[in-house]
């Protein structure tokens, strides 16, 4: 395996002769394919931060993420939100593939 991209909390690999992602989360290793891997893309970059620190919006600081068409759950807090939305940025951003934000001007 090809070590991708390193995070404080979080490491991903990509498996080239199984065409195979793989995210160490320190306590579990998920092995994905390129389509979860860009499904993880979109729930983790549509968390909104602003929310964790706002206590009506979310009270406790916690995210649940539910990966891999539910088969795997983790509850993540607001540092491990951080860190993982700079995995993933990072990540596609070396695998050659990251999505550019379109902003609207006015």
């Amino acid at each position: 395996m090809e070590l991708i991209y390193q995070s404080k909390y979080y490491t991903l690999y990509q498996a080239a002769n199984e065409r195979r992602f793989y995210i160490d989360f320190g306590q579990k290793t998920i092995p994905m394919n390129l389509c979860q891997l860009i499904a993880l893309r979109h729930k983790v970059m549509s968390i909104s931060i602003e929310d964790h620190f706002d206590s009506d919006l979310n009270k406790h600081g916690f995210e649940v993420l539910l990966l891999c068409n539910k088969e795997h759950l983790f509850v993540l807090n607001t540092l491990e939100i951080i860190d993982l939305k700079a995995l993933i940025l990072h990540g596609f951003c070396a695998l050659g593939i990251a999505a550019t934000k379109q902003t609207v001007t006015l």
